[in-house]
C-alpha cells in the first residue's frame, strides 16, 4: 500500500494524520507513506521527526484582511498542484488521504486530476473550510461527530471517529503522583491548550485562590508561554502547576475530572477514556468549531460545557461539584461516554483506504 498523507497547521489535523500514518504501518508493514505539509508549520518538524518522508509545499490560508496575499495565494496554490502532480508521478501513490488544514486542497485536487483514490477526514463537529471545498472530490469521508454528516454526502461519509482516541486507549498511564497529585483524593486535571490561555489564566487564578478546603486536588497546566509568571502565584497545597505535558493523554488515565478547551483531538481522548468533564470552549478559532464539539458533548449528556464569557469561579465549582459528589451523574456521565465511542478509528479508516484501492 503507496499511501500519500496530507494534513497540516496545527496538532489537531497532524496527530490524527500521524496516528493514520501510524496504523497503516502497523497493520501493512510494507507500505510506504509520503506526507505533505506547509514549509513553515509544525509539521514540518514533527513529521520528519516521526520517521516519515515529508515534502513541503509553499501554500497559505486565505485572510479577508490580508488582499494582497490572497492575490499571492492564488498563483502560490496553481504552483502547489502542479508540484503535488509532479510528487504523485515520482511516488504513485494507491491512495490520498487529507486530514485538514488548507494544504490538503491542491493535494486533493491534484489526486483527482490524476485518477487517484481520496479520503478526507474531519475531526470536529463543524467542517473547516477546506473538507467542505473538498466534499465533492473526495471518494470517501470520514467523521468524528455523528452530527457533521449533515455536511456531507450520506452516501460516502463514514462515522470513524476520531484517530487519536485508538493512541489514548493504547498508551501507558502516567501515575498522577508523579505531579504531586494525592493518590487518596480526587483529582482535577485543568488543561487550556498546548500554549495555554491568556484570557484563561487570569479567570482560573481566581478559582485556584478559592479551593484551599475543597476535598481535592488539581493540576493546572499553565502553557509553556505562561507558566514562568504563574508559578510566581502561591496557591494551596492542594494546587499544583506544570507547563506542559507530552503524554496528556497517559496522564488523563489517573484523574477523575478533566476541565479542558474543546479541541478535537482532546474531546476524542476524553470519549476514548470515558473522562468525566467540564469543556470551556475556545471562542477564538475558526467556525467556532470548539463551541460545536463541546456542545456536542453536552447534548449526548456526555460532559459540562461552560463559555468563557460565562466563566466565574463559583460556577465552574458548582459543576465540579456536580459531577465530583454526585455519583450517580458521574457513572451516567461515563456510560453516555462510552456510548459514543469509536476506540478503533485508525483501524476503520485503514479498511476504508483498503476497500477504495480494491475498487479501483
Amino acid at each position: 500500500m503507496r499511501v500519500i498523507i496530507t494534513a497540516g497547521g496545527t496538532g489537531g489535523h497532524i496527530i490524527p494524520a500521524l496516528a493514520i500514518a501510524s496504523k497503516i504501518k502497523e497493520l501493512n508493514k510494507n507500505s510506504e507513506i509520503l506526507y505533505i505539509g506547509t514549509h513553515n508549520r509544525m509539521e514540518k518538524d514533527i513529521v520528519p521527526s516521526s520517521g516519515y518522508r515529508f515534502e513541503a509545499i509553499e501554500i497559505y490560508g486565505f485572510n479577508k484582511k490580508l488582499i494582497r496575499r490572497n492575490i499571492k495565494n492564488i498563483n502560490l496554490i496553481r504552483k502547489a498542484v502542479k508540484r503535488c502532480l509532479e510528487l504523485i508521478d515520482e511516488f504513485k501513490p494507491d491512495v490520498v488521504v487529507g486530514v485538514g488544514g488548507y494544504v490538503t486542497y491542491p493535494v486533493i485536487k491534484a489526486a483527482k486530476k490524476r485518477g487517484i483514490k481520496t479520503f478526507i477526514h474531519e475531526q470536529n463537529s463543524i467542517p473547516g473550510k477546506s473538507n467542505r471545498v473538498l466534499a465533492k472530490s473526495a471518494d470517501k469521508i470520514g467523521i468524528s461527530f455523528e452530527d457533521s454528516i449533515t455536511y456531507f454526502d450520506s452516501k460516502k461519509t463514514v462515522l470513524t471517529g476520531n484517530p487519536c482516541s485508538e493512541n489514548a486507549i493504547d498508551i501507558k498511564a502516567i501515575p498522577k503522583t508523579k505531579y504531586g497529585l494525592n493518590r487518596n483524593k480526587k483529582s482535577i486535571l485543568i488543561v487550556q491548550g498546548s500554549l495555554g490561555s491568556s484570557a484563561m489564566n487570569q479567570k482560573m487564578k481566581d478559582f485556584l485562590n478559592s479551593v484551599e478546603n475543597e476535598n481535592y486536588d488539581i493540576l493546572y497546566i499553565t502553557g509553556k508561554d505562561h507558566y514562568e509568571e504563574f508559578s510566581k502565584n502561591k496557591f494551596s497545597k492542594n494546587v499544583h502547576l506544570a507547563p506542559y505535558i507530552d503524554n496528556l493523554a497517559a496522564l488523563m488515565k489517573d484523574v477523575d475530572l478533566i476541565i479542558s478547551r474543546a479541541g478535537a483531538s482532546t474531546i476524542s481522548e476524553i470519549i476514548a477514556l470515558a473522562l468525566p468533564n467540564i469543556l470551556i470552549p475556545s471562542p477564538y478559532v475558526a467556525n467556532n468549531h470548539q463551541f460545536y464539539n463541546a456542545l456536542s458533548i453536552k447534548e449526548n449528556k456526555a460532559g459540562e460545557m461552560l463559555e468563557e464569557k460565562d466563566f466565574t469561579k463559583e460556577k465552574l465549582k458548582e459543576k465540579i461539584n456536580k459531577i465530583l459528589d454526585n455519583p450517580k451523574y458521574l457513572s451516567e456521565m461515563k456510560d453516555n461516554l462510552q456510548k459514543i465511542s469509536i476506540n478503533n478509528s485508525s483501524t476503520i479508516i485503514y479498511n476504508v483506504l483498503k476497500d477504495l484501492i480494491n475498487k479501483k
